[in-house]
């Protein structure tokens, strides 16, 4: 969008879904923000949904029982849909575990809108990274149903991006996501 005569500026072809999904400490919030500073910088108008802040306000009647975590996910799927009828696209960053439920939210899009990247990473890694000390207090038992540790954790099986953010710095792996982007005709010139 920008203004007229503006050489570089990029338009929304049609409004995309970013998923971004992963392990607690993967990476997620980093490259989504990365990601969210390069569209603002083109122009582009998007709406970015915390996993964390929906857990602790629409979603706050939910458990982390599998059945709960399911329902949080189908919540914010459905969230992000109701913006993308109106035009707006939308950047979510939530672990969503389970394989089954990223797909349900990927059926109630239009072909080629969700676009589900993975950040990966190694559970050493992601340990590594913990600064609130999630994974070793899951560890010692004192919080249950932590995913990757006594909760599971499904990968994507075909993401449309895969990122492996323990070889790959946050930049070059926003690079990749706006990327795809760009080669699958999410963003188009003005």
């Amino acid at each position: 969008m920008g203004s007229p005569g503006e050489e570089n500026s990029v338009a929304v072809a049609s409004p995309f879904f970013l998923w971004f999904t992963g392990l607690s400490g993967a990476g997620k919030s980093t490259v989504a923000a990365l990601v969210s500073d390069e569209l603002r910088r083109r122009g582009i108008s998007f709406l970015e949904l915390d996993g964390d802040v929906l857990r602790e306000g629409l979603n706050s009647d939910l458990s982390f029982s599998d059945e709960d975590r399911r329902e949080n996910v189908r919540r914010i799927g459905e969230v992000a849909r109701l913006f993308m009828m109106h035009g707006e696209s939308v950047i979510v960053g939530a672990i969503a575990p389970f394989r089954d439920s990223r797909e349900h939210v990927r059926a109630r899009c239009n072909v080629g809108q969700f676009v589900e990247i993975f950040v990966d990473a190694p559970m050493s890694e992601t340990e590594r990274r913990d600064t609130k000390g999630l994974y070793a207090r899951a560890r010692a038992g004192t919080l249950a149903n932590f995913t990757g540790i006594d909760s599971p954790y499904e990968a994507p099986l075909d993401p449309e991006v895969h990122l492996h953010t323990d070889r790959e710095t946050p930049e070059e792996s926003a690079a990749k996501v706006v990327a795809y982007l760009e080669t699958h005709c999410l963003l188009a010139e003005a």
